[in-house]
Parts: structure tokens; sequence; C-alpha cells
């Protein structure tokens, strides 16, 4: 039996991040720390706007998507990783791993899409004060989040359609942690190049036009925030900005790097790494970003476990 057949009847091996026993116990144990931290975190952030009626903002209206996007992009991952990481074997059937592609291309895309409309949020905010509640009206705002979730399904599914075209003859063992684009185009000996220009495509019209946009939406803000008389109120609007900046910073750029280098730069172990900040990392740390520094939050969910 070729490895074609191999990879139709049995499916493909992720090889994981390690094979040394010490070293997955340790891998094992980091994820699984860091997918609880993810868990509550966003949790209780989602919590917060929702039981606090002062939160039903725009703002913590696309918060609290972030954070359940956020929830569920890392338990389309996380758990497979931690599977892997300790048992013997590390079958995964093609249709689970085109289900895994096509989840976390859908929630890793939308993201990149909302971090965009939170800069906008932020500029509305900031520079139109008097007409943020016009301009962040309900109906924009379902429109922005229903649009971002078309956009990337849309994305995802022609993405995950062409990968399960190509003929993985090369071999079924996938240097990488859980099924992700750029390995499975580079497992083909079939001519990817059609794969490689739709997924240039997608990552630069999602992910470099958002991120340009948002540079675009920050250059303004911090035009405006110079003009502010008050201090308190600069700083409070720097600190939302900063925690802003600091998400969007890891997100892209980890993202753009993954899915826009060439085929002369692919490192597999440098690869895994770079998956590993914007899959996992950016998950855990996006509430407490948004947090820290957010009293009304911090405020909620200290009354949530000081209430009798």
């Amino acid at each position: 039996m070729d490895d074609t057949n191999q990879t139709v009847v049995n499916g493909f091996i992720l090889l994981g991040l390690s094979d040394v026993p010490f070293l997955q116990v340790m891998f094992f144990l980091m994820f699984l720390a860091m997918y609880i931290t993810t868990l509550l975190g966003n949790l209780l952030l989602i919590l917060a706007v929702r039981l606090n009626t002062q939160l039903q903002t725009p703002m913590y209206f696309f918060l609290s998507t972030l954070a359940f996007i956020d929830i569920c992009f890392s338990s389309s991952i996380v758990p497979q990783i931690m599977v892997n990481t300790i048992a013997p074997g590390r079958i995964i059937t093609v249709l689970a791993c085109a289900a895994q592609m096509f989840i976390s291309l859908v929630f890793g895309t939308t993201e990149c899409l909302m971090l965009a409309v939170m800069a906008f949020d932020r500029y509305a905010a900031i520079c139109k004060p008097l007409h943020y509640n016009i301009i962040m009206s309900r109906r924009l705002c379902i429109m922005l989040n229903t649009g971002s979730w078309a956009i990337c399904i849309i994305n995802s599914t022609i993405h995950v359609a062409f990968t399960f075209q190509l003929p993985f003859c090369r071999s079924h063992r996938v240097n990488h942690f859980f099924c992700e684009v750029p390995p499975f185009i580079r497992m083909s000996c079939k001519d990817t190049w059609s794969n490689e220009v739709a997924m240039y495509t997608s990552a630069v019209s999602i992910g470099t036009c958002s991120f340009s946009f948002i540079l675009m939406s920050y250059v303004r803000i911090i035009f405006t925030l110079v003009n502010i008389s008050s201090t308190q109120g600069r700083q409070k609007a720097f600190s939302t900005c900063t925690s802003h900046l600091t998400v969007l910073s890891l997100c892209y750029v980890t993202t753009m790097f993954m899915y826009l280098h060439p085929r002369s730069m692919h490192f597999p172990e440098t690869d895994k790494v770079v998956s590993i900040l914007y899959t996992t990392v950016t998950p855990m740390l996006n509430p407490i970003i948004y947090s820290v520094r957010n009293t009304e939050v911090i405020n909620t969910v200290r009354r949530m476990f000081t209430k009798n």
C-alpha cells in the first residue's frame, strides 16, 4: 500500500512537538495550564459583560465576541495537542483533520477581522465621541459581526476544499501538531501553485488589509489623544489602545509570518513555535490584557465572587 492509499485509509500522523518522554509531560502540563487559563479568563469576561448593564456597549459587545472566538479557537486545537502529546498513536482521520482545519481557520480569521472592527470602534469612540452612538448603532454592530463570520466561513470552506483535493503522496506524516494549511500544501507531490496563490491572496486580503486598516485607525486615534486636554482622559484612552495594540501585534505578526513566508524560509520547528503563539498564547492573553487595565470589568468580576 503506497503513501497515498495510507493517507486515504488511515488518515494522517501528527508528529507533534517532541518524542522525548520528559518533554512530552512538560508540554502536556504547559498546554493544560494555558487551556484552563484561556477558558476561565474568557468565560469570566463574557459573564462580566452579560451581568453588568453598564457594559452593554458596542466595545464590550465586540470584546465578548472576541472572548467567545478565543474559547472556540483554543478548543479546536489545544485538546488535540494534549492528546497527541501523551498518546502513543497520533493518527487523525481525514474527516477529523478537515474539520479541525476548517474550524480553526474560521475562528482564526474571524479574530483578525474582529480586531479590525474593534479598532474602528475605538476610532469612533475617541475621534468622534459626539457621534459615537449614531455611528456604532446596533444595526451596524450586528452587520459587522455577521459580515466577519460570513467572510471567514466562505474563506475557510474554499481553503479546506482546495487543500484536501491535493494528492498527499510524499508522506502521510505531518510535521506539525494540528491540521493547518501550510504544512499540508508542502506535503503534496502535485504542483501547488494555485493553492499557494489562494493562501497568499487570503492572507493579504484578510490579514494585511485588516492590519493596515488598524494602523490607519490608530494613527488618527493618536493624533486625537495628543489634543485631549484632560490628563486622566488621555491616560484612560491610551490604556485601552495600548491593550488593543498589544494583542493585535502578537496576533498579526505571527499569523502573517506563518502564511506569507516563502518556501525557502520554511523551517518546521520555527513554524511550530510561531503557530503556538497565535493558537494558544494569544487566546490566553486576550482577556488578561483587556481586563487588567479595565476597572469596570475588574469590579464586575470582583462582585461576582464577593456577592452574598
